[in-house]
């Protein structure tokens, strides 16, 4: 059975920094390009940011680029976000998820497999 399971959520202050970590069992997903998504309450989930099969590009959401830092070890079959100077508008349960393709994308549409999501919550 395929999973991904997200973990190092939590409650920061505004200018913190958190670590997310997605672990993926069942399947290797070294082929394949993984994202990070977010919902916060009441708003449909949006594109965080994604990283190629190999790791060799990355792409962000202009709301987050220069403050995230995405990346990936396929030996052990984990993706990470690394996300820094966090702000309140950042509060949303985040989830990872791997792409139908190896190529980095925005498009939730070409993910098929999709973690339980964690919250982050970040205090003013």
């Amino acid at each position: 059975q395929v999973q991904l399971v997200e973990s190092g959520g939590g409650l920061v202050q505004a200018g913190g920094s958190l670590r997310l970590s997605c672990a993926a069992s069942g399947r290797t997903f070294s082929s394949n390009a993984m994202g990070w998504f977010r919902q916060a309450p009441g708003k449909e989930r949006e594109f965080v940011t994604a990283i190629t099969w190999s790791g060799a590009t990355t792409y962000y959401a202009d709301s987050v680029k220069g403050r995230f830092t995405i990346s990936r070890d396929n030996a052990k079959n984990m993706l990470y976000l690394q996300m820094n100077s966090l702000k309140p508008e950042d509060t949303a349960v985040y989830y990872c998820a791997a792409a139908t393709v190896g190529a980095g994308t925005r498009q939730q549409g070409l993910y098929n497999h999709w973690g339980q999501g964690t919250q982050v919550t970040v205090s003013s």
